[in-house]
């Protein structure tokens, strides 16, 4: 058999509710239903919580806590470097593997995408992006700028990429940017729900953002779009029956509104937190129109590719997830019951899900879904050896899955030759004194409030390679405060240089439908403070300032290091 190219697409902050093929009569997504019409739905498929959690399934097929990912940010997001991904699997097998778009798995090298078996990658690495207009975005660790609407420049670059490599079998992995916020979505979107009275709305005490829902529909109806491209594409190129399309989401709504009337939105262990639409497509070998009733997940992914590409998967670690190319094929004779889990680190409780039940989660109770898929009846008292029983699951679980609860200390490596350069952003350094983040979220943001000679920030640095490294700064400094002396040390080794010129762009805060809370965007000017020569071991990089000449140092949004070959 020839081997299939695949494209996944995955959304972020999408909702089991944000498509007319879930019966949202508030907006419109012919191209997803289209697939959906010409392939197979699965009706309980689920996810993580949150973004970065399941993305480490998706990648490795495992439990994400036991991939190394704890979180979202500030680098409990950086997948394990002993985990075998998604893009080393295919790359492996002689496939074109690439990345476009929201990575969210590390972002210092060999964590990067292009460590971990994608050959290209477009896009940004951290958990989201601050501005989705004229993006400065990164191509294989150089920065560029990306032009238009930032979903539509990701899918452009998936198309330029399934072009290139139509002769050859190709992974396109499309990790789109939205509906997560900033919520931003241009006008012929946005357009259409100016003042749509919009009849489908949130559960009854939930409190619904309108302003945030029309900009999630238009940017719902974007995406949509977006996938009629690659879709479209594939079929140009005469590639439709050589290529397998995956799209679902990565966690539940990220505001309340529509959700089918189900409990919980994003961070949630409930239904509603966790419930992803899911369709696959593979004309000729996935019947049209196939309902899969059996649950499924995002564990499952990376096992049921493998297996419809006739590929071995061959890795070291056991794999959680299972192939679920018998549902999708009709060759499910008999298909057993499993668990599958929920869990968002101490702010959700364990949830798990099996084909009847819900068990767990905020709620602690146990409900019927195929019935009862808004959770409103709790049988736990009525059931109590099920309830029992489930809730041992979750135990067992959490013994086997969950690592220890100590501190994350994983460091940013540098100094690989193959990818010689690494960003110290500030989202992963630590502050100290007045300094703090642009925004309560890190991801995407800077530090400020730098203004005292006995502040300082660092990063826990590996250096794999004693040699030179060229230290640059990314900064923006106000008319008047220009002149401060700054300074980056590694152990006893240190370069400094003065901050000038003045550098202070204004915010890029014109494009938001509704108020945000994550940092804004501005440009930051990169200052060269000189070459360090650097031992091959682990220590910290401090930024520092030797002298204040006004009133503010600098904003510093990174450091960058070169090793010098």
């Amino acid at each position: 058999m020839e081997r299939p190219s695949i494209v996944v697409i995955l959304t972020d902050d999408q909702g089991w509710g944000d498509l007319s093929l879930n019966g949202n009569a508030n907006l419109a997504t012919p191209h997803i239903d289209r697939m959906a019409r010409e392939g197979a739905v699965f009706d309980w498929f689920y996810v993580q919580p949150v973004c970065a959690p399941t993305r480490a399934e998706l990648l490795t097929g495992r439990w994400y806590p036991r991939t190394g990912v704890r979180g979202v940010q500030r680098r409990a997001e950086m997948l394990n470097l002993d985990e075998t991904t998604l893009g080393d699997v295919f790359k492996r097998a002689g496939y074109a593997t690439g990345c476009f778009g929201k990575w969210h798995s590390g972002s210092a090298y060999p964590y990067h995408p292009n460590g971990r078996g994608f050959d290209e990658f477009y896009g940004y690495c951290c958990g989201h992006w601050s501005h989705y207009f004229d993006s400065t975005l990164e191509r294989n660790g150089q920065e560029v700028k990306a032009e238009g609407y930032l979903t539509d420049a990701l899918t452009t670059e998936a198309l330029r990429f399934i072009e290139t490599h139509q002769a050859e079998p190709f992974l396109c992995y499309v990790p789109l940017n939205t509906p997560h916020s900033p919520f931003q979505v241009p006008d012929k979107w946005h357009r259409k729900f100016d003042d749509a009275d919009l009849s489908l709305r949130c559960r009854p005490g939930e409190e619904e953002d309108l302003a945030a829902t029309r900009c999630v529909l238009g940017m719902c109806e974007n995406i949509d779009w977006n996938v009629g491209r690659l879709v479209d594409k594939v079929a140009e190129l005469g590639l439709s029956d050589q290529t397998i399309f995956v799209y679902f989401s990565d966690n539940g709504p990220n505001t309340w509104r529509w959700n089918g009337g189900m409990r919980g939105k994003k961070g949630s262990t409930d239904e509603g937190g966790v419930r992803s639409p899911c369709v696959v497509r593979w004309p000729g070998r996935v019947p049209a129109g196939r309902r899969i009733a059996q649950i499924a997940g995002a564990i499952d992914v990376l096992p049921t590719l493998a297996d419809l590409a006739g590929i071995d998967l061959a890795v070291e670690k056991p794999i959680d997830g299972v192939s679920l190319k018998p549902l999708l094929t009709g060759d499910a004779a008999d298909w057993p019951d499993r668990p599958l889990f929920a869990h968002w680190s101490a702010r959700q409780p364990v949830s798990v899900r099996t084909q009847e039940f819900r068990a767990g989660g905020p709620a602690a109770g146990l409900y019927r879904m195929a019935e009862d898929p808004c959770q409103e009846c709790d049988l736990s008292q009525e059931l109590p050896e099920v309830h029992a029983a489930l809730m041992a699951r979750i135990d067992a679980w959490r013994a086997d899955a969950l690592p220890p609860t100590e501190p994350d200390e994983r460091p940013l490596p540098a100094g690989y030759p193959e990818f010689p350069h690494v960003y110290l952003n500030a989202q992963d350094g630590i502050p100290s004194g007045e300094i703090t983040w642009s925004a309560i979220h890190p991801n995407a943001s800077y530090f400020i409030n730098w203004t005292r000679a006995e502040d300082e920030m660092r990063w826990d640095v590996d250096v794999r390679t004693a040699g030179k490294y060229r230290v640059t700064v990314y900064y923006t400094c106000p008319e008047g405060d220009e002149g401060s002396v700054i300074e980056a040390a590694f152990g006893n080794a240190s370069v400094s240089a003065r901050v000038e010129p003045a550098f202070d762009p204004p915010l890029r805060d014109d494009a938001d439908r509704v108020p945000r809370v994550e940092s804004y965007e501005k440009p930051f000017r990169p200052l060269e403070l000189g070459v360090l020569d650097l031992p091959a071991e682990r220590g910290d990089v401090v930024l520092r300032a030797r002298s204040v000449a006004g009133g503010l140092v600098c904003d510093v949004r990174a450091l960058r290091l070169e090793l010098l070959l």
